[in-house]
């Protein structure tokens, strides 16, 4: 029960309790959530600005024209190795607990790359390299679904 306001000594001086709270929980909106929800399910999808190029993961505002961006649509779960980095020495909350490579992956169908693991022997990564997104068995609708990206055989 907050108290209640009250005069302190001889200056009159109102006093009364703060309680500053943002009680706020922030929604993912129709489009971060739309590709949430996208991996929830095992697949990816993008959005299309307005030139036609595919962007993923999607954002709301086109990043050149800064318009309004809605035309969601598909995208392949295996793609193209653009850049990539080998993490010799793995951290705790990194996504393996092995040696692998962070790296950018185009998914087919996007016309901008994604970056997340490879889980991949070092002789193995290529610039080129084709990978497929392997999902986690229990899925929530979070980045944590996509576990990481590994070779197609």
């Amino acid at each position: 029960m907050p108290e209640e306001a009250t005069t302190s000594g001889e200056e009159d001086v109102l006093r009364a309790p703060l309680v500053l709270e943002y009680p706020f929980k922030r929604t993912t909106g129709p489009v971060i959530g739309a590709f949430l929800t996208a991996l929830r399910e095992g697949r990816f999808i993008g959005i299309e600005d307005d030139q036609g190029k595919v962007l993923c993961p999607p954002v709301e505002y086109d990043p050149a024209s800064g318009a309004s961006l809605t035309k969601l649509v598909p995208v392949g779960s295996e793609g193209e190795v653009l850049f990539w980095s080998w993490n010799q020495s793995v951290r705790d909350g990194q996504p393996l607990d092995h040696p692998f490579a962070w790296a950018m992956v185009k998914l087919d169908g996007a016309d901008t790359p994604m970056m997340h693991a490879v889980d991949a022997p070092h002789e193995v990564m290529v610039t080129g390299l084709r990978v497929r997104a392997k999902f986690a068995e229990e899925r929530i609708g979070s980045m944590d679904d996509l576990l990481c990206f590994e070779p197609v055989s």
